[in-house]
């Protein structure tokens, strides 16, 4: 399958972990290792890099053994660190803002945050994995509902329209410009001016290219 993916599952509740499997397997994906701590994430990652196996993405929980606080997004923080190419996607029960900009703060390629409720919506999990295995972006919507709130005090996007503000906040998801026009329920062309727009208020100029997208995202979030 094109769109095969090959993953690690880091989840100290095992239901939920073998969840997880059978929800991606079901579709199509490989599992290649399901761990219930994050020093054990760390070390199978580390392993299955020596044997240049290295998965696509990792799907782990915020928080885990032994404290249960936060011993998964710091795993996660590490593994990016070291592995650059394995996507992110960590999974918790509540927004929890610090978690989410810690994760953000290098770079927003290959990385997601999302409500575990959102799991139950399987299409949508499934394709949020993949999208972060192949470098994109899947961030909660809830998340950034509260990341929203928090910039909307701040200057640096003060220049923005509410309607560009909407159109920032779902690319800030990872949703391509159909998507946004499909969820607005306007033009592709309407959204490819609103996102020519907050290039140009936010200051990033032709030259930054493709990355444009995602530095208007991470000035989004950390703003």
């Amino acid at each position: 399958m094109e769109d095969r993916v090959r993953v690690v599952i880091a989840e100290d509740s095992v239901l939920l972990r073998e969840g997880l499997t059978r929800l991606l397997t079901d579709r199509g994906h490989e599992v290649v290792a399901g761990v219930g701590d994050a020093d054990a994430l760390i070390a199978t990652v580390d392993d299955l890099a020596r044997r240049d196996q290295l998965p696509d993405v990792v799907v782990a929980d915020v928080r885990m053994p032994p404290t249960h606080t936060d011993e998964g997004v710091r795993a996660a923080v590490q593994l990016r660190k070291s592995h650059p190419g394995v996507g992110v996607l960590v999974l918790s029960q509540y927004v929890e803002e610090r978690y989410a900009t810690e994760l953000l703060a290098g770079s927003s390629r290959g990385v997601g945050y999302l409500l575990k409720d959102r799991v139950a919506e399987v299409r949508e999990f499934v394709d949020a994995v993949v999208r972060v295995a192949r470098g994109g972006t899947a961030l909660d919507p809830e998340v950034v509902a509260q990341l929203l709130g928090r910039s909307r005090k701040q200057d640096v996007l003060a220049g923005l329209t509410p309607r560009e503000r909407e159109v920032l906040g779902l690319m800030a998801e990872g949703r391509t410009n159909s998507a946004i026009a499909r969820q607005l329920v306007v033009s592709d062309g309407a959204v490819e001016k609103h996102v020519s727009n907050i290039f140009l208020k936010l200051g990033l100029s032709p030259s930054d290219g493709d990355h444009r997208r995602v530095l208007a995202v991470l000035t989004y979030l950390k703003s």
